[in-house]
């Protein structure tokens, strides 16, 4: 998959094909929404209740490859059920979503949760670590071990209208997004700030006379703005002039973008 392959958008629209701006993949949003985030819901398979599935809260890092790995005690039922079934899934949502959580990226890895080999344990265990400093009490424990799911195939929601199966390898070989960590803040930022830019770049980059704008992400290639406009609310992706890497960036070529609006308009 090309790192600027175009979501796949397929829910809740009638009409023709609209072409598709680049935006990062699948696979990358997903290891950026792993890289966010670090409670999970783990399902097993039960072993009291055959062929059903068994939700856990579940704590988790992750390795180089972006596979998760769980810290878990003997005693509990989903190491039970992971011991006599490897399968699983773990479903990894948005943090701190605002609104409607049906509009928040989510992502579901499925595939097989086992054992560390001793020989990887000691870097595991660092990784886990970084992520979960109050582990250090029982990490050591004689009672806990480590696992790690292993994906065979994941499914990503974007939100509405953004959906689509990621292949395993593809998710392993992505990287998240430059801006991840700093997103929250940009988006802060703009959404205080700076509206009537944004309503100026809905109006030259995607054709819409907006009346209120609010920015609802941000990515090295982009970002998407909810438009109130006499039509009522619609979405819009504009591109960045080029690929950012960093907050210095984004507002630079933001502020080109802005000064070229002005220019034309």
């Amino acid at each position: 998959m090309s790192p600027n392959e175009p979501a796949t958008r397929q829910h809740a629209f009638t009409g023709p094909a609209l072409p598709q701006l680049p935006e990062p993949t699948h696979a990358e949003r997903v290891r950026t929404l792993m890289s966010l985030t670090s409670v999970a819901t783990l399902s097993t398979i039960s072993r009291k209740h055959a062929g059903y599935p068994f939700g856990s809260l579940m704590p988790f890092a992750l390795d180089s490859f972006g596979r998760p790995i769980f810290l878990i005690s003997n005693m509990a039922m989903h190491t039970q059920n992971l011991k006599a079934d490897t399968r699983c899934s773990l479903f990894v949502g948005q943090a701190g979503a605002d609104g409607d959580a049906l509009g928040a990226a989510r992502a579901t890895i499925i595939g097989n949760a086992e054992p560390v080999p001793e020989n990887e344990i000691a870097v595991v265990r660092d990784n886990y670590l970084a992520r979960h400093e109050n582990s250090r009490y029982w990490v050591d424990f004689p009672d806990f071990s480590f696992f790690r799911l292993q994906p065979i195939d994941l499914y990503y929601v974007g939100g509405f209208g953004v959906m689509g199966w990621v292949e395993a390898p593809d998710y392993e070989h992505a990287a998240p997004d430059p801006l991840a960590e700093a997103a929250p803040g940009i988006l802060t930022h703009m959404n205080a700030d700076h509206v009537d830019a944004m309503i100026l770049l809905a109006a030259s980059h995607a054709g819409i006379e907006a009346s209120e704008a609010t920015m609802t992400s941000v990515d090295r290639l982009g970002f998407s703005l909810r438009l109130k406009t006499t039509e009522g609310i619609k979405g819009t992706r504009i591109n960045f002039l080029h690929e950012v890497a960093t907050p210095q960036d984004t507002r630079a070529v933001l502020v080109e973008m802005v000064r070229q609006a002005k220019a034309r308009g």
